[in-house]
């Protein structure tokens, strides 16, 4: 679902490309921090109470869990509605506070005015891609998340190419694919036959508290994006101008693929992991991690020798070969790809402590992961490097976090795979 996701967001990205220009291209990369924080609260509030949600199923208390989960989605409703009137009273301020020219402000509002009125759709979306799980109904999620990347597809092609619409266009066509997951999973939690389903909601602050714990560290993450984004921009706006935007933008859009594979793994298997630690079986739990962990560390390899492989034909898809905007990306896409190789265990721990109820060793992982190593090094590297400071703090930030996780691992969680063994420490 991550992937489809994902591929779906840059779809967006090729059409603007090829059919109404870089400009308009780097214009979405200037939005991204609205649309990052806007996910941010979705994932927080999917991914943590998922854990709360797993949990209490595990103990065996349903009728609690239903309860959670209504309240948990209400909850992620109303603050979608909050989120698109404030960002609607006060759009144009907010643009140029994100950094666009003169050039760049009309495509910024073209877009960002349509993402904010299906705010809501792309909240419920975003939690329903993790609660599908939950429910132990992941093949249904799956198959509303093509549909939606196909709908994105189909009316990407109407609005941008047959009539016309510009950057409005591709975010309408993004939000009419918000709509098939988010009114579907409605629909679905609505019928009773399901184990876990909607009721009528019992106000648990307690419960929010601790959803909002637990998926903090996806939340940072997502923060920290949205902070990236800035601070790329602004970097690439003052060394290279729209270009360099437009080539930030089309590594961005590439990362969007393969990252979304770690994240999509480390949210599939996070339900499970709650599970069995919520009934107590030490030995599934201690083997689904130690599995985990090796599929991770294969799909970084993997992701890694792909995204070298195909650096030039997927930057091409985005940007014309031999532009100034093209040499740039295909330059720095090389050193950035090296943080292939460490994001994925990075983001897999962060989750593992999520599905554990440890919601503050996760979110310390992100944190120093997002905001202190790559954020800082954005900043500082290029005033020490140029350009190349520019690429090389992704990956150097993703280097350093391996030993945080690995250390944090090693004092606070030991799950061997036999059943003869025992947790040392209750994360």
């Amino acid at each position: 679902m991550m992937v489809v996701v994902s591929v779906y967001t840059i779809v967006d990205g090729i059409f603007i490309a090829q059919f109404v220009g870089s400009d308009a291209l780097a214009s979405i990369n200037i939005i991204n921090p609205i649309y990052s924080i806007i996910l941010a609260i979705g994932v927080m509030l999917g991914t943590g109470g998922s854990a709360v949600i797993a949990k209490k199923m595990g103990e065996g208390g349903m009728q609690k869990a239903c309860s959670s989960f209504s309240f948990i989605v209400l909850s992620g409703f109303l603050v979608s509605l909050l989120i698109a009137a404030s960002g609607i009273l006060f759009m144009d301020d907010l643009i140029y506070l994100l950094g666009a020219s003169d050039i760049l402000f009309p495509y910024c509002k073209d877009y960002l005015e349509i993402l904010l009125v299906f705010t809501p759709a792309f909240i419920l979306q975003v939690m329903f891609q993790t609660l599908f799980v939950t429910a132990g109904r992941p093949k249904l999620g799956l198959c509303l998340m093509i549909g939606a990347g196909v709908l994105n597809i189909v009316f990407d092609y109407v609005f941008i190419v047959m009539m016309e619409m510009g950057v409005g266009g591709a975010a309408l066509g993004t939000s009419i694919g918000f709509m098939l997951p988010s009114v579907a999973g409605v629909l679905f939690f609505l019928t009773k036959w399901n184990h876990l389903h909607f009721i009528k909601p019992k106000a648990d602050f307690k419960v929010l508290a601790k959803t909002c714990t637990n998926g903090s560290s996806e939340m940072v993450g997502n923060l920290a994006v949205a902070a990236m984004f800035l601070v790329f921009n602004y970097q690439m706006m003052r060394f290279a101008g729209e270009d360099g935007v437009a080539a930030i933008s089309a590594i961005i859009y590439v990362e969007f693929i393969f990252t979304a594979v770690y994240f999509g793994f480390s949210q599939g298997v996070a339900p499970v992991m709650s599970y069995n630690y919520g009934s107590g079986d030490k030995e599934k739990l201690g083997n689904v991690f130690h599995m985990s962990l090796t599929v991770i560390i294969s799909l970084s390899i993997i992701i890694f020798a792909l995204s070298m492989l195909t650096a030039p034909a997927v930057t091409g898809i985005f940007l014309d070969n031999g532009t100034n905007a093209y040499d740039m990306a295909i330059s720095g896409f090389y050193v950035f790809a090296v943080s292939f190789l460490f994001a994925g265990i990075n983001i897999f721990t962060s989750a593992f402590f999520t599905s554990m109820s440890n919601g503050k060793i996760s979110a310390f992982i992100t944190f120093m992961r997002t905001f202190v190593f790559i954020l800082s090094g954005l900043l500082i590297l290029p005033e020490l490097l140029g350009m190349t400071g520019v690429w090389t703090a992704v990956p150097l930030g993703e280097m350093l976090t391996i030993g945080i996780s690995a250390y944090l691992l090693k004092t606070n969680i030991y799950l061997p795979k036999g059943d003869k063994n025992k947790t040392k420490a209750g994360c």
